[in-house]
């Protein structure tokens, strides 16, 4: 049996613990507070983490952790991404500026980025379509970045399986490249 950490990241109310909530075996552990911020529509707010967990069928489990969405707490995001096999970044394609949103996460990240996988989940697509995918992959790109992007409802659980699978699709390439 394998422990693969997994960290989701992105802006507050983009969808991270309801991401986990959605694909966790137990109830996810939050650590939730009356959100205080009125720039975004939402009665509470992450302010420590998210933690859920997932058992796969040969055994591996998946330990689930979600960042705060605030820039304040980015020491978190030092903390919870530490030891990590993976990141996804979940943006919200509605939000005012959904790219620059998509750099401040590459910047908070940059360290971490350069020895893990990461995907792109891009949430709201069909109602705000733009920026689009290619969008996206231009502006990873253009910070010499190829990374997976996919359409994902944090609701769905199948969205976010899909997300997850393609960052142990990329573990597990690592892992063949590094062994003799």
């Amino acid at each position: 049996m394998r422990d693969f950490k997994l960290v989701f990241t992105g802006p507050m109310g983009v969808g991270k613990t309801t991401a986990i909530a959605a694909i966790s075996d137990t109830a996810p552990i939050a650590t939730e507070v009356a959100n205080a911020d009125t720039s975004v529509a939402k009665a509470t707010t992450t302010v420590g983490l998210d933690f859920g967990q997932v058992t796969l069928d040969n055994g591996d489990r998946l330990r689930l952790y979600g960042t705060p969405g605030q820039s304040r707490f980015d020491f978190m995001w030092k903390i919870l991404v530490r030891d990590a096999l993976g990141l996804a970044i979940l943006l919200d394609n509605s939000r005012p500026d959904p790219m620059a949103d998509l750099a401040q996460y590459l910047d908070g990240f940059a360290g971490a980025l350069e020895r893990m996988p990461c995907a792109v989940g891009v949430s709201r697509l069909p109602s705000h379509p733009t920026p689009t995918l290619d969008d996206y992959a231009q502006a990873l790109a253009a910070r010499g970045l190829v990374l997976p992007l996919l359409a994902v409802d944090p609701r769905c659980k199948d969205d976010v399986v899909a997300l997850i699978e393609t960052l142990l699709m990329q573990i597990e390439v690592l892992d063949e490249e590094a062994a003799p």
